[in-house]
C-alpha cells in the first residue's frame, strides 16, 4: 500500500499538525510565564496619602496576556476587574490609604491550563498601627489565677527513650508531664497532658534550652534535632494533648473530625477556651525543660511561627524564666480588627458576619488570649519576621501587636 497522501489531504493534515504544533508550544509558554506583581517603590513602604503603582508583568510573554484584578485593603472584599498585560507590561493606579495599614493587588491569570494567582501589598505607615483589641481589666488576675491552678498540678513526667532516633550526638526521647485539664467541655477532664519530642544533646553539659512551640493544625513532631546537635536541649510540643509520634492518619482524622475547628471550640467562656490549656500546656512544658539535670540553669529560649508564634509571645508573659524569644508571623493578633473594619488575625473567627462569632461574650473572650495583650506585657528580647504577602496572618494584625512592644525588639521583614 502506498503511503503518499493526496495533495490536498496532505495539506490540510500539514496544516492541522502545525496548528497542533503551534498550540502545544504556545501552552507549553503559558505555563512556563511567571506572573508578577511589584508596587513602585522598592522597600514596599509609603506615607499615607501617597499614591501607589503596582506593575504586573509576565515575563517572556510575546502577545498580551488577560488578566483579573482586586484592589483594596488587604483581606477586605474588592470588586473585580479584567486587564490585559501587554508583554512591556501593565501599570494598575492603586491609589493610596489615608491612614496606617496595606493596601493589596491580587492578579489571576489562565496560562496553559491552570489559575495562576500573585499579589503584592503596600505598607502605609505600618510602624504607626493600633490595635483594635480591648484588655479585659482582670487580664492579669486572670492569669494569675490560672498560673495558680497550674501550680497544683503535679508534674508526673515521663520519658520514653527512642534509640532508633537518636545518634552519637544526641539523645531523643517522646516525653509527656501533666497539664491542667478541661473545664466545661463536653468530656471535661481534671487532668491532660502534654506531649513533646525532647532532643538533649550528649556530653556532660550543662546545656542552655529551647522550647520550640507548635504551628496550627494537628500533626507529628520530630523534635529539634539540629539545634540539639548544636549543644541545645530543645523540646518540641503538640497543642492537643495527644502523643506526637502517631501514624499519619491518626492526625488527619482529628483535623478533619473533632479538631476540625478547635480556635473557636468554647470561645463564649474564657475559663474553658480552647487555647486556656494550650497557654498553661506551654507553660507547663517549662516546668519540664528546667527539671532537667543537663539545663544550665540559666538559658530558656522559646519560638515557633503561627499559631507557635503567638504561643511563644504569650509564654514569655507567663514564665518570667524565659530569656529570649524568636517569634515568626504570629497568629492571634488583634482579631477583632474585622469588627473595625480592618483585616485581623488568624484564625479569622469575626471576618464572617454571619458565622456566629461576633457575639459579645466570644469577642470579650479574645481579650484574654490576643497576642496584642501579651505583646505590651513582654519584658525580654525577641526577634521577629514575617512579610507584607501573607494572608493566614496579615501584616496589619502583627503591626497591631508588634508595635505595642516596649521590650528590645528586632523584626525582619522578608
Amino acid at each position: 500500500m502506498s503511503s503518499v497522501l493526496p495533495a490536498s489531504l496532505s495539506s490540510r493534515l500539514l496544516l492541522g499538525l502545525f496548528a497542533l504544533a503551534t498550540f502545544a508550544l504556545r501552552a507549553e509558554a503559558s505555563a512556563a510565564l511567571t506572573l508578577r506583581i511589584t508596587p513602585d517603590r522598592p522597600d514596599w513602604k509609603y506615607a499615607p496619602g501617597e499614591p501607589v503603582k503596582f506593575h504586573v508583568s509576565l515575563p517572556g510573554a510575546t502577545e498580551g496576556i488577560a488578566v483579573r484584578y482586586r484592589l483594596g485593603p488587604e483581606m477586605m472584599p474588592a470588586e473585580e476587574r479584567a486587564a490585559t498585560v501587554p508583554p512591556a507590561g501593565l501599570t494598575i493606579d492603586g491609589g493610596t490609604l489615608p491612614e496606617p495599614g496595606f493596601l493589596r493587588c491580587v492578579v489571576t491569570a489562565e496560562l496553559g491550563g491552570k489559575t495562576v494567582r500573585a499579589l503584592a501589598t503596600a505598607g502605609f505607615a505600618p510602624e504607626q498601627i493600633a490595635p483594635t483589641q480591648t484588655e479585659p481589666r482582670d487580664f492579669d488576675a486572670f492569669w494569675a489565677a490560672a498560673k495558680a491552678e497550674l501550680a497544683q498540678v503535679p508534674l508526673d513526667p515521663r520519658m520514653t527513650h527512642l534509640p532508633d532516633q537518636s545518634t552519637a550526638a544526641i539523645e531523643v526521647h517522646h516525653v509527656s508531664f501533666q497539664n491542667v485539664g478541661v473545664v466545661g467541655a463536653t468530656f471535661p477532664s481534671a487532668r491532660t497532658r502534654v506531649y513533646g519530642m525532647l532532643c538533649v544533646p550528649k556530653g556532660p553539659g550543662p546545656f542552655p534550652a529551647m522550647l520550640r512551640l507548635p504551628g496550627a493544625t494537628v500533626r507529628a513532631y520530630p523534635g529539634v534535632r539540629d539545634l540539639a546537635a548544636k549543644g541545645i536541649i530543645t523540646l518540641e510540643i503538640g497543642l492537643h494533648g495527644i502523643p506526637v509520634n502517631l501514624a499519619p492518619e491518626v492526625y488527619a482524622q482529628l483535623v478533619s473530625g473533632v479538631l476540625a475547628s478547635y480556635p473557636t471550640y468554647q470561645l463564649d467562656d474564657p475559663r474553658a477556651y480552647y487555647y486556656r490549656r494550650a497557654y498553661l500546656g506551654c507553660v507547663r512544658a517549662n516546668d519540664f525543660l528546667c527539671s532537667l539535670p543537663q539545663w544550665d540553669g540559666r538559658t530558656l529560649i522559646v519560638s515557633g511561627h503561627s499559631q507557635g508564634g503567638q504561643l511563644t509571645v504569650a509564654t514569655a508573659v507567663l514564665d518570667p524564666r524565659v530569656n529570649a524569644i524568636a517569634v515568626t508571623f504570629p497568629a492571634f493578633c488583634d482579631v477583632t480588627g474585622y469588627l473595625h473594619g480592618r483585616a485581623g488575625g488568624w484564625p479569622h473567627m469575626f471576618r464572617d458576619e454571619k458565622n456566629g462569632h461576633r457575639t459579645p461574650a466570644k469577642i470579650a473572650t479574645t481579650g484574654y488570649y490576643d497576642t496584642v495583650n501579651f505583646a505590651r506585657r513582654l519584658r525580654v528580647p525577641g526577634f521577629y519576621t514575617w512579610g507584607f504577602n501573607d494572608e493566614t496572618c496579615p501584616p496589619t494584625s502583627m503591626f497591631a501587636a508588634y508595635n505595642t512592644i516596649m521590650a528590645p525588639k528586632s523584626l525582619y521583614l522578608a
